[in-house]
């Protein structure tokens, strides 16, 4: 499971006594979760007036954080197109796969000083954020955009014959070209009514060459025949094979433009796969920039919270539950029986949602101990 909770517990004598008790209650008879040891180092407290500030600041930061960590990661998804499953193994945080920087985190004191206030740290934390989240923005709207005119490109050059351009089809000599009294037509004939065509052709209007029509091209429904006529004959001719079922293309030959299109469609691929390998190196080592970040937020709230609910000083022991699936119902009844001395009314109340202004780490869940969800699976398709 990608899932964690981290939870904190008031230091009993010791902080150590705290986790051994928690893991006797958790894995020594029962495996209901693995379990780790979250270091969070000696924050500077501050006044509880900023504490209880904070706590709601950092909600929000924590959500805000979380949605540029997903849209990243979704993201690099979405540019990795057909090895979308090779996805997982460039979602790193520090080069290591989530689990394993999520069960060993370390503060990492260069980028978030201890020395700093928590409200200066969370403030250095939401400017690197938001500094990633509108370099996305930029980045992804002008790769899309050449993506989007890439393919539109290719759609063009692709699908039936209906519709689809002739260009990469036709050749020169398909066509009278610089005549003033005649002109090549093209027809798409369903494959069913080539006899028809045939049969048909040279009569459909006056003034059509005879034997002049040629098969170019065939797709699985139907051929692109070529036809000459006499110039002032094209309106009776269409309005004729449109009577048929014969679908006449309106195409004119001009090599320079036939010449524009190939040379853009060049360069919009040449374009792509320049900025394909510097967009990818991008995004990852800025989804581990935010994913960092988002773990350092959890860090902060967990540190806060247990603060205003144990009180000073500093006493107490973060500890990162990995819950397994089947069990969660049971770890949960757990550490409501180890912890709910802790505060009764929410032992009581332990699965009706709360709201405690400045008390809450989850809006919907509230419980005895200090409680967060991480949850690592940040796609939308299982990859």
């Amino acid at each position: 499971m990608s899932e964690f909770w981290l939870i904190s517990a008031p230091g009993e004598k010791t902080c150590q006594q705290t986790w051994d008790t928690m893991m006797a209650a958790t894995t020594r008879t029962n495996n209901l979760s693995n379990n780790h040891k979250f270091n969070i180092p000696d924050l500077k407290v501050g006044t509880l007036d900023v504490l209880v500030g904070l706590s709601d600041e950092l909600s929000k930061l924590d959500s805000f954080v979380e949605s540029v960590v997903k849209k990243v990661a979704q993201y690099m998804a979405d540019v990795l197109e057909d090895t979308r499953d090779k996805v997982q193994e460039n979602l790193l945080a520090n080069g290591v796969d989530l689990v394993t920087y999520i069960t060993r985190f370390q503060w990492d004191m260069a980028k978030y000083p201890i020395k700093q206030s928590l409200k200066n740290i969370s403030e250095i934390i939401s400017k690197q954020v938001s500094q990633i989240d509108n370099d996305l923005k930029a980045r992804a709207s002008a790769y899309n955009n050449l993506k989007g005119n890439l393919q539109n490109l290719e759609r063009k050059n692709a699908g039936s014959l209906l519709t689809r351009s002739l260009a990469d089809i036709v050749k020169k000599d398909d066509f009278v070209l610089d005549s003033e009294y005649l002109i090549t037509m093209l027809v798409v004939v369903p494959k069913t009514a080539y006899a028809d065509w045939q049969k048909t052709y040279e009569t459909l209007s006056e003034m059509v060459v005879p034997r002049s029509s040629n098969l170019l091209f065939e797709d699985n429904d139907s051929g692109l025949f070529s036809v000459t006529l006499f110039v002032k004959a094209i309106d009776d001719f269409k309005l004729k094979a449109r009577e048929n079922k014969f679908t006449v293309r309106d195409f004119q030959y001009n090599e320079e433009e036939m010449k524009a299109d190939k040379e853009e469609m060049t360069r919009l691929c040449t374009d792509k796969k320049k900025q394909f390998g510097p967009l990818v190196r991008w995004l990852k080592v800025n989804f581990s920039e935010a994913f960092i970040a988002w773990i350092h937020i959890k860090a902060l709230r967990v540190f806060v919270e247990s603060v205003l609910r144990y009180g000073l000083p500093v006493n107490f022991q973060a500890m990162l539950l990995q819950p397994n699936k089947k069990t969660m119902k049971k770890l949960r009844e757990v550490l409501n029986d180890l912890y709910k001395h802790l505060d009764s009314s929410a032992a009581a109340i332990i699965d009706c949602a709360m709201d405690i202004p400045g008390l809450n780490l989850s809006q919907q869940e509230y419980y005895p101990y200090v409680y967060d969800k991480i949850n690592c699976n940040l796609l939308d398709f299982k990859v």
